[in-house]
This record gives C-alpha cells, structure tokens and sequence, in this order.
C-alpha cells in the first residue's frame, strides 16, 4: 500500500481528488491539520462523489504524529518545487509515504532541505507556470509509483 499524505490542504476538491485516487490505486489518504475546510463540506463529497465514504482516510492534528503512528521504517517522499530530483527517479516501495504540501505555500523549504534524496519534484519547463494543481501533482506521482510497483491491473 501507498500513502498519499496532503498536510494543510486548503481546497476541498484536491482532497476529494486525492481521496479518489487513493481508493482507484488501493492507497491511503492522510489528511494532516489544520484543513481549510470541513470534511464534511459538499465539495469534498462532490469531487469524490458516492466513493468518499469508501477512502482510507485518516486524519492527523500534526505531521509528528502521523510519523510516530506509522512504521519507523516508514521511507517518506517530499514533494516539492524548491528540490531538483526528478519524482521518477525515486525508488518507490510498497509502504511509502508520498507527502504534499498546501496549495498556497507548499512544504517548508526546511523539511525539503532536510528530505535530501526524499526530496523530489515534477519537471516542468522553464517558465511554464510556478507549480501544479495539488491533486494533479498527486496523480502524476502516485501513478509513478503504481507504475513501479505495478499494482494495479488494467
């Protein structure tokens, strides 16, 4: 199993996106406080339409404590536009933690910094545009690591 973890997330349709992705590939979604919406909220069930209900969600007050729930040999994956590391160059493993940050802001540049190699980022041309839809974002690196893994049937 793969874990999509969104910390802070902001707009609920990413959050219902991810959740949607996370049951089409047999992933968990993580949600790490604060959300900047209701799980409840009408657009979160609109995006994931009747499968919300069926997501592996889980819910944190911190990053911290997601971290201290979940198997210390846990590898974690930072995704972020502040790194250099192509998303398909990582190793991707059954149990991996794919962590995302807010829309708005993104990860900190700390936690980035200290991620090294679990550092990664989607290239995109110069000038292109500054960064990707969150759930975009979560889609392509989700499926690379389904790719790798090979899971999911056709």
């Amino acid at each position: 199993m793969l874990h999509i973890v969104l910390v802070a997330p902001e707009i609920p349709h990413n959050a219902g996106a991810a959740g949607r992705l996370a049951l089409a590939t047999g992933s968990r979604l993580h949600l790490v406080k604060p959300l900047g919406f209701s799980l409840d909220d009408k657009h979160v069930k609109r995006t994931g339409l009747d499968y919300w209900k069926d997501v592996d969600l889980h819910v944190w007050e911190s990053f911290e404590e997601l971290k201290a729930a979940a198997d210390p040999a846990a590898r974690y994956w930072y995704l972020s536009t502040k790194t250099t590391r192509a998303h398909w160059d990582a190793d991707f493993k059954d149990g991996d933690y794919l962590v995302f940050g807010c829309e708005t802001r993104g990860l900190p540049e700390s936690v980035v910094q200290a991620a090294g190699d679990h550092g990664l980022r989607i290239p995109m041309v110069d000038g292109g545009t500054r960064s990707l839809n969150l759930s975009t974002a979560v889609a392509i690196t989700l499926y690379e690591a389904v790719r790798q893994r090979s899971v999911v049937s056709n």
